[in-house]
């Protein structure tokens, strides 16, 4: 696409967005108006009301604007997926609630009721969506036509470099076209030769190539070990060019880890990121731990007390047990529990080490002689877990998450791929404690945890919550 047509593009869709704006801001003003009564509408359109709200709501344009821009709504989103701009779309929409939110508290506009905001952020991320799915359906239909079209060139013909040309060629939607390939022979050369695509030129012949080709993007897909000098004078050529150079940021052929990009103090940078915890939603984490510890410490205030009481008087030593536990990424803190067992019970357990029930490194005893009479009740309903609320509270602990593992289970681990369940903060309860608990293996409890990893999400940690309830009840697996 050539820059004219580009800005073209660019100026429709914040046109678009703009309208969007100002028509969903006054449908919203006065369907709120006229249901909740706040201000009639001869009142909204007095003269005196229109000059102030047209001198707030032109600096509100400008900053949704900014806004939008910051949200990445006007960059190229060729390679982006519908429900990725889509999700940009809505944050934009919400980042801009937030913002009339402030101004409405402080300029004091009564048209912004709860009523006008849930109209306004519902129409609007709507009408956004809508008008994003609509452009992307478009576009692609020209480019479908040949027109609008990007055309690649790639470096490499190893396998990377042909599984990148396949996946553009199956979606022709995004109008790139593959020019060919460029390379010096090498033990490969046969079998990319067989796949049909096109060798352009070796890479001596590469500067004349692009003076005398049409060229939009380069990507590039050298061996980062045999060819970083000669990758870094082509990077070096093409930013002479002005051309769009796109790299494989899967350097290390990794498995599991996700891939981003992080601006550190000017230079960006490729980040791999393991853990399953992430995106906006985590936003959401730390303030529901903090909310929700500090509402059931209120609400199990009386359980406290009265489990605080059958302790100090049914056996000797303290109320509360703190015990050094693994969390994120291998800190240590103290866990406080309700104490369940004799006083020098951490003592005895090397006694009874043949004994163990579970597999792997953690340790359980069904019948296990350290625990109190009163701690074998605590332990069957859980209440001896609540203490832990204050680890929730302190940050050392979520709500939800993999259990924390005691320093010495964590020593026994003889596989590293379990330690990435340390990539996250431990939690209250977890898949392992809604599942069946201490009858389920130490093999499938570690796989428990990789799957609330790699599949977290806001509305996982409320079902496993859920479920955490009838599991306590019954009071399966616990010992």
């Amino acid at each position: 696409m050539n820059e004219t047509r580009r800005q073209f593009i660019v100026s429709s869709l914040k046109t678009f967005d703009l309208t969007v704006l100002i028509l969903t801001f006054v449908v919203s003003m006065i369907l709120s108006a006229s249901q909740t009564g706040s201000m009639s509408l001869v009142e909204i359109f007095s003269v005196k009301v229109k000059l102030w709200n047209f001198v707030i709501f032109a600096a509100l344009l400008a900053i949704w604007h900014v806004i939008f821009a910051m949200f990445g709504l006007y960059e190229s989103k060729r390679l982006a997926t519908r429900w990725a701009e889509s999700v940009d779309a809505v944050k934009a929409t919400t980042a801009a609630c937030i913002f009339l939110i402030a101004a409405s508290r402080f300029f004091h506009l009564r048209i912004i009721t709860l009523t006008f905001l849930a109209i306004f952020w519902t129409c609007s991320s709507a009408l956004l969506v809508i008008g994003r799915l609509a452009g992307r359906y478009l576009l692609a239909r020209f480019r479908k036509n040949g027109r609008n079209l990007h055309f690649i060139l790639i470096l490499g013909t190893n396998a990377r470099a042909i599984e990148f040309a396949r996946k553009i060629e199956a979606k022709p939607e995004l109008g790139y076209r593959i020019v060919g390939f460029v390379d010096e022979p090498w033990a490969g050369t046969d079998v990319f030769l067989k796949t049909g695509y096109r060798l352009c030129c070796d890479f001596e012949s590469l500067p004349s190539f692009l003076r005398a080709n049409v060229i939009d993007e380069i990507g590039l897909f050298l061996p980062l070990r045999s060819f970083y000098e000669y990758a870094a004078q082509v990077a070096a050529l093409f930013e002479q060019h002005g051309i769009i150079m796109r790299f494989d940021a899967d350097l290390f052929n990794l498995k599991i880890a996700r891939r981003s990009t992080d601006v550190f103090d000017g230079d960006a940078q490729i980040t791999a990121h393991c853990g399953g915890l992430d995106g906006w939603s985590l936003r959401f984490k730390r303030p529901i731990d903090l909310l929700g510890s500090i509402a059931l410490l209120i609400l199990l205030a009386p359980v406290f007390l009265a489990t605080a009481i059958l302790i100090r008087f049914t056996s000797t030593g303290p109320i509360f047990f703190g015990q050094k536990r693994v969390g994120l990424n291998k800190r240590q803190f103290i866990m406080y529990k309700f104490r369940t067992m004799v006083p020098n019970a951490e003592e005895l357990q090397r006694d009874l080490l043949h004994l163990n029930e579970m597999t792997g490194p953690a340790f359980k005893i069904k019948r296990d002689p350290r625990v109190t009479q009163i701690g074998r009740f605590l332990r069957k309903t859980s209440i001896d877990e609540l203490p832990q609320l204050f680890n929730v509270l302190k940050g050392d602990m979520s709500l939800v998450g993999p259990r924390a593992m005691s320093v010495r289970d964590y020593e026994f681990f003889n596989q590293d791929w379990q330690r990435r369940r340390f990539s996250v903060r431990p939690g209250i309860t977890c898949l392992w404690q809604v599942n069946g608990r201490n009858s389920i293996p130490f093999d499938e409890w570690m796989e428990l945890d990789m799957e609330y990893i790699d599949k977290w999400s806001i509305w996982l940690d409320l079902k496993i919550l859920a479920r955490t309830i009838p599991a306590v009840l019954r009071g399966s697996g616990a010992t």
